[in-house]
C-alpha cells in the first residue's frame, strides 16, 4: 500500500510538473510569436466621453447575463465530462465496454455519442442566451431557425469527434507511452486540415458567400490592399444579416483558401471611412500571417499539452478501472484535453490581443483616419451590444481582442502623436 501510495504521489508530482512546464512553453511562445511591429499604447479615455449612461447600463446588463451563460455552459460540459469520466452508470459501463469490442469504431461510436451528449446538455442555456440576444435586437433568428443552426453544428461537431476518437484509440494502441507523439502530430495536422477546408466545405453549410462585386466597395478594397503590399486572395460577402445585426470582418483559410470576408451588414451600414478601417485591419491579419502565427502557436503548445492529456487520462482510467488503449478511456481523454484547452487557452488569447492589436495600429497607419477608427469602435460596441470595459479577470482568461475602450485610446493615442505632424505640415 505504502509503494502504491509512493507511486501515485510521483504520478501527481510528474503531472504537476508536465502541466506546469506546458504553461511556461506556452508563455514562451507567446513571447517567440508576437509580432514585431509595434502597436500603439492605448491614451487612458473615459467610457462617459463616448458612450451615454444608457447605453453603458445595456451593454452591461446583456453582457453580464450571457457572461454568467457562459460560465454555466463550461460549468455543465465540465461536469458531465467528469461524471463521464469518473462516475458513469452502470448501463453506460455496459455500452462502453460492448464498445470496446470493436475498439475502433466503437472509439468512432464513443466520440460521436460524448460530443452529442454535449451538444444536448448545452442547449438550454444555449436557448436562454439566444432569446436574450433576439431581445435586445442582436440576433435576427427564430426559435427554429437557431435551433436548425444547433443540429446542424452537432452533426460536424460529432463526425469531427468520431474521427478523432477512431483516430485517438488506434495512436494510443499502436504508441503505447510515445502516444503523445502521434497525439501531437495530429493535433497539428488537424489543426491545419480544419484552418484550410473549413471555408469551402463547412463555413457555406451556415452562410453563403459572394465574390465582392465589382464597383467602389470592391474598387477601394483592392486599393488598400495595394497600398499595402497584400494580395488578398478573394474578397467575400456574406450573408449574415441572416442571423445577425452584428458587425464583422474577418480572414480565414491558407493556401488557395485564403480570404477576407466582409458581413453584408458592414458593407451596408458603415460610412466609406469605418469601412476602411475594418478592411485594413484585416489586411493586417493577411500581410503579418497572422493564421500560420496560431498554427505556430498550436506546434509550439501541442507536445506538453498532449503529454498532460496522456498522463492524465493514465491516471483518470487507473481511478476508475478503465483501459485507456479502448474506447471506455475516451471520456477520460476528452476530459483531460477540455482542461488542456482551457488552461493553455489563457496564453493563447494573450497572443491573439497582442496580434489584434498591431492590426489595430497598422490599420491607423494605413488609413490616417484614427476619427473613422473610434466612429467603428462605436459603432460595433453599440450595434454588438458589448461591454467597453469587460472585468479585467475575465478579459485576462477569455478576451481575444484588446477591450473597446482600449481600442478608442489607442486611436487616439495616435492621432495625438501625430496632430504636431499634421499641424507643422498645414503650417
Amino acid at each position: 500500500m505504502a509503494a502504491r501510495t509512493h507511486l501515485t504521489r510521483c504520478g501527481v508530482v510528474r503531472l504537476g510538473a508536465v502541466a506546469a512546464t506546458a504553461v511556461l512553453v506556452a508563455e514562451g511562445a507567446v513571447w517567440l510569436l508576437r509580432p514585431r511591429q509595434d502597436s500603439i499604447p492605448p491614451a487612458t479615455v473615459s467610457e462617459q466621453a463616448y458612450f451615454s449612461t444608457a447605453e453603458l447600463e445595456r451593454a452591461s446588463d446583456f453582457r453580464d447575463g450571457q457572461r454568467l451563460i457562459g460560465l454555466g455552459v463550461l460549468a455543465v460540459e465540465g461536469g458531465l465530462l467528469v461524471t463521464l469520466a469518473l462516475w458513469r452508470p452502470p448501463t453506460l459501463r455496459n455500452v462502453l465496454r460492448g464498445a470496446s469490442q470493436r475498439p475502433i469504431v466503437g472509439a468512432a461510436a464513443v466520440g460521436a455519442g460524448i460530443s452529442l451528449t454535449l451538444a444536448v446538455a448545452r442547449l438550454p442555456l444555449g436557448a436562454v442566451a439566444q432569446s436574450r440576444a433576439r431581445e435586445v435586437g442582436l440576433s435576427t433568428q427564430t426559435f427554429a431557425s437557431w435551433l436548425g443552426d444547433q443540429g446542424r453544428s452537432a452533426g460536424i461537431a460529432a463526425l469531427l469527434a468520431a474521427l478523432g476518437g477512431a483516430a485517438t484509440v488506434a495512436l494510443v494502441r499502436r504508441l503505447d507511452r510515445r502516444f503523445w507523439i502521434g497525439g501531437t502530430v495530429l493535433v497539428v495536422a488537424g489543426a491545419a486540415i480544419f484552418i484550410w477546408l473549413a471555408p469551402v466545405l463547412l463555413a457555406p453549410i451556415f452562410n453563403r458567400f459572394e465574390p465582392l462585386p465589382d464597383g467602389r466597395t470592391r474598387s477601394e478594397v483592392l486599393a488598400l490592399a495595394d497600398r499595402a503590399g497584400v494580395t488578398v486572395g478573394q474578397v467575400y460577402r456574406v450573408d449574415a444579416s441572416r442571423r445577425s445585426t452584428a458587425l464583422n470582418a474577418y480572414v480565414d483559410g491558407i493556401g488557395p483558401t485564403k480570404r477576407v470576408v466582409i458581413y453584408d451588414n458592414a458593407l451596408r451600414e458603415l460610412s466609406p471611412g469605418e469601412l476602411n478601417a475594418v478592411v485594413a485591419h484585416e489586411l493586417a491579419h493577411v500581410k503579418g500571417d497572422d493564421i500560420l502565427r496560431g498554427l505556430a502557436f498550436i506546434a509550439l503548445v501541442a507536445p506538453l499539452g498532449v503529454l498532460f492529456v496522456q498522463l492524465s487520462a493514465q491516471a483518470l482510467t487507473r481511478r476508475s478501472g478503465d483501459d485507456i488503449r479502448s474506447p471506455a478511456g475516451l471520456p477520460a481523454l476528452a476530459l483531460s484535453a477540455a482542461a488542456a484547452a482551457l488552461v493553455l487557452g489563457v496564453p493563447g488569447n494573450q497572443l491573439s490581443r497582442a496580434v489584434e492589436s498591431r492590426a489595430d495600429a497598422y490599420a491607423l497607419e494605413l488609413t490616417r483616419e484614427p476619427g473613422a477608427f473610434v466612429d467603428l469602435q462605436k459603432r460595433l460596441a453599440l450595434t454588438n451590444v458589448a461591454d467597453p470595459s469587460p472585468p479585467g479577470f475575465l478579459q485576462f482568461v477569455f478576451g481575444t481582442h484588446p477591450t473597446t475602450m482600449q481600442r478608442i485610446g489607442a486611436a487616439v493615442a495616435y492621432a495625438n502623436s501625430t496632430a504636431p505632424a499634421s499641424r507643422q505640415a498645414g503650417d
